[in-house]
């Protein structure tokens, strides 16, 4: 038989069989599905693996188990966790193969045929190997640029799809009010505003228009529902202590205006309880606020191991909200987790949960039948394999380093530059010292890949110094011994080879014209931390270990010095600021560190980014969010309330005026709208990007608002001298919130808006918009 005649048969075989037919409905083509399938089959669905990959998948000589699969998938699964990472990392093309033969089994082999999800972790790229590596979106939030941020996810997207996987586990739309957080790093701020459009525009990056059937877009997964972003002590999965106001208008906020703009497909539930019930088990936070309210029609992802930890997961933490695994899957199953992640633990016990009465089929169905949707949604049923040949690995790599260099030089942000010692002058330094415990290692945080290319700090700046340029190193101390994100624990350096360390620094720095500093985090330091013997949050904001000794240190020897501070979250910086002049925030730049580091301190490239989240000036001045209620900052006896460096702040090598700020209509109806405008001029000598803010004042209110709230911003290049108009709209959107009726609303009243550079009130203009 011909492969055209073959083909003409099946395409006459789906036809006849409803949920094969693609031109029928998904809805009904799910419907059919679920009345063919057995309670098993649809339980099946419910589940993935993961952990156990190796043992479920393959055997002992390594190739894939076809029979071992028929005995322990003969049902069917409905999602397949991290191939990149399986028999310890796949290249682009074996794990596209695997994904492949994987299919084929479910495909041929099982019943009906129900092809799999693959899901991945795409925090800032797809987190296997050779696969590019952006800055982490803390750092992507620092750009206030949505359009590069939605270009990033694209590629990201693309290059996750041609290697067999649909579904990402990212973005994080959690906001991070919470520095002592080991998890801020994966955020995109303290904001709710900037996280929404950072994570409005992740999502159109993942999903694309939503069809998929191009095969280069992905699934996207909102995490941590809800509040994950202000732990109780600042540590991981802690209780989050907020009222239902402040959930909605704050934390709540950035999924409601990604699933509405952007069309989300997935939500995952987070780990923390609010108002004591854990989000797994939270009727009304997934079925009342989630789907009735929002009209969601996704599905909600179980985080690892959450179901479980409703009963008990001693080595991690325990809600004790359930007797056994089995009342953890019932009340899962009552609040609507669509699906356990990572590996079956509780979900497989609802076949004797229905069987004993205490669970109902239809409950199980109204779960899997999302499930489905999405797979049907996805092509899957049609197409369910990648061809490996067809996609330019190399060549997305290749593109992919220069989209990442120019991530990286938006994302480095400029905190201080006393004597504009930045950049610096060619000539003038014949010698350089790259000091510090990050001068000459990979940064790239958590949810990490291994990319191709991986430039370090003291790399790039000896590529770009060239031959006139003597570059010295030392590494002056240690952070931890080794800090890997992967190590559980934390070794401390000896402080005996610090000291000595140190010494060798001083010695190096007094060789040297000026010295680069590069000092911060590692990815010990400040990470998720998911287990008890896996810690990553701090009491302190303290540089960590003897790097603020090191700074003294360095310090006393005279030299103009440069500090590059890495890191996940904000510090402290008391020595570093009153001893250095000039200060660079990089976050974790990724795979193009040293490239553009030296580019920006060399001034090839403007420093243009601003900060995601404000600096405390100490751990005792937490909470330190700039969008704070009227009563909440009086002041300290014998200290400033003030924020370090504030939300929104950045410096440049040029400076910017902004003048004629106006409003297009100063009185407005409730549902009405209006524009803000402001002229912008580059007053100084030098090309640089500027971010022009606004926030919002509602001056009168029903409950207390906060006495500022960024509504709009834009990011824009500037040539010396020259002026552009900014216009930002401004609307019900933007002036609504949860009044004291519990209605979201806009109430009438006079609203002050500003905009400037900063959430600081010295660097914003005003101008009054009265609703009515």
């Amino acid at each position: 038989m011909s492969h055209k005649l073959a083909a003409e048969r099946v395409a006459e075989r789906d036809a006849r069989v409803a949920y094969l037919n693609r031109v029928l409905p998904v809805d009904d083509r799910v419907a059919d599905l679920l009345a063919r399938m057995t309670l098993e089959e649809k339980i099946a669905q419910m589940l993935c693996i993961w952990g156990e990959k190796k043992n479920l998948l393959f055997g002992p000589d390594g190739a894939l188990d076809v029979a071992g699969l028929g005995r322990r998938f003969s049902h069917g699964i409905g999602q397949i966790a991290r191939l990149s990472d399986t028999g310890g990392g796949k290249s682009p093309r074996e794990m596209a193969a695997l994904a492949n033969l994987l299919q084929k089994f479910l495909v041929e082999e099982t019943r009906l045929g129900i092809p799999a999800v693959f899901h991945e972790e795409c925090l800032h790229g797809l987190a296997a190997p050779d696969a590019t590596s952006y800055p982490q979106p803390i750092g992507l939030a620092a750009t206030f640029d949505p359009g590069l941020v939605e270009e990033i996810y694209t590629a990201i997207a693309e290059e996750t799809r041609a290697r067999g996987a649909h579904q990402a586990l990212t973005p994080v739309v959690d906001v991070a009010r919470e520095p002592r957080w080991g998890r801020v790093e994966e955020t995109f701020g303290e904001d709710p505003y900037l996280v929404s459009r950072m994570g409005i525009a992740a999502v159109k990056g993942f999903q694309g228009d939503g069809s998929f059937r191009d095969k280069k877009r992905i699934m996207a997964t909102l995490k941590h529902f809800a509040a994950h972003g202000q732990p109780e002590s600042g540590t991981n999965c802690a209780p989050v202590n907020v009222s239902e106001r402040l959930l909605r208008d704050t934390f709540l906020y950035p999924f409601r205006e990604v699933i509405a703009k952007a069309g989300a497909r997935s939500v995952m539930a987070s780990y923390n309880e609010i108002d004591g019930v854990p989000s797994h088990a939270n009727r009304w936070l997934l079925r009342n606020v989630l789907r009735a309210e929002w009209g969601f029609r996704g599905t909600v992802v179980s985080d690892y191991y959450a179901i479980t930890e409703l009963h008990r997961r001693d080595d991690v933490l325990s809600h004790c909200i359930a007797h056994d695994k089995a009342e953890a899957a019932l009340l899962a199953l009552r609040a609507g987790v669509n699906i356990e992640l990572p590996d079956p633990d509780c979900y497989p016990l609802l076949e004797a949960l229905v069987a004993e009465g205490r669970a109902v089929e239809a409950d199980v169905d109204a779960l899997v039948g999302p499930l489905l949707a999405q797979k049907f949604d996805l092509g899957l049923f049609e197409d369910p394999y990648v061809d490996p040949a067809a996609y330019d690995f190399d060549g997305a790599i290749a593109a992919g380093r220069t989209r990442a260099l120019r991530a990286a030089l938006e994302t480095i942000t400029l905190l201080k530059n006393d004597g504009a010692l930045l950049p610096l002058r060619p000539g003038k330094y014949r010698t350089i010292a790259v000091i510090g415990p990050n001068a000459d290692r990979p940064l790239l945080g958590g949810y990490s890949g291994t990319p191709r290319h991986n430039v370090t700090v003291l790399e790039g700046i000896r590529a770009r110094a060239g031959k006139d340029v003597n570059v010295l190193s030392s590494e002056g101390c240690k952070i931890t011994v080794g800090g890997s994100w992967h190590e559980d624990t934390v070794t401390l350096p000896d402080p005996a080879a610090d000291r000595a360390a140190i010494s060798e620094a001083v010695a190096t720095a007094e060789r040297a014209d000026c010295v680069v500093l590069a000092l911060g985090d590692n990815e010990q330091t400040s990470r998720e931390a998911w287990s008890k013997v896996h810690l990553g949050d701090r009491a302190s904001l303290d540089l960590f270990g003897a790097q603020n000794e090191l700074v003294r240190a360095v310090a006393a020897t005279g030299k103009p010095i440069v500090v590059l501070l890495f890191s996940g979250r904000p510090h402290t910086l008391a020595e570093v600021r009153t001893r250095v002049p000039a200060i660079l925030a990089c976050w974790y730049l990724g795979q193009e560190t040293g490239t553009a580091v030296a580019s920006v301190l060399w001034g090839d490239t403007a420093p243009g980014g601003k900060l995601p989240i404000s600096f405390p000036r100490s751990a005792g001045h937490v909470p330190c969010y700039y969008n704070y209620k009227p009563s909440a900052r009086r002041g300290y006896l014998c200290d400033d309330v003030s924020p370090l460096y504030p939300f929104g702040y950045g410096l440049s090598y040029t400076t910017f005026a902004l003048r004629n700020l106006r409003l297009g209509k100063r009185v407005i109806s409730r549902d009405d709208t209006t524009h803000v405008e402001v002229d912008v001029t580059n007053t100084g000598a030098a090309a640089g990007d500027e971010v022009i803010q606004m926030y919002v004042r509602d001056c009168v209110s029903s409950v207390t608002r906060p006495v500022k709230e960024l509504r709009g911003f834009r990011r824009i290049r500037l040539e010396p001298g020259e002026t552009r108009t900014v216009t930002l709209p401004l609307g019900p959107e933007h002036l609504a919130f949860t009044t004291i009726d519990n209605t979201h609303a806009v109430e009438p009243g006079e609203f002050e808006i500003m905009v400037g550079s900063s959430s600081r009130d010295e660097d914003l203009a005003r101008v009054t918009l009265r609703v009515e």
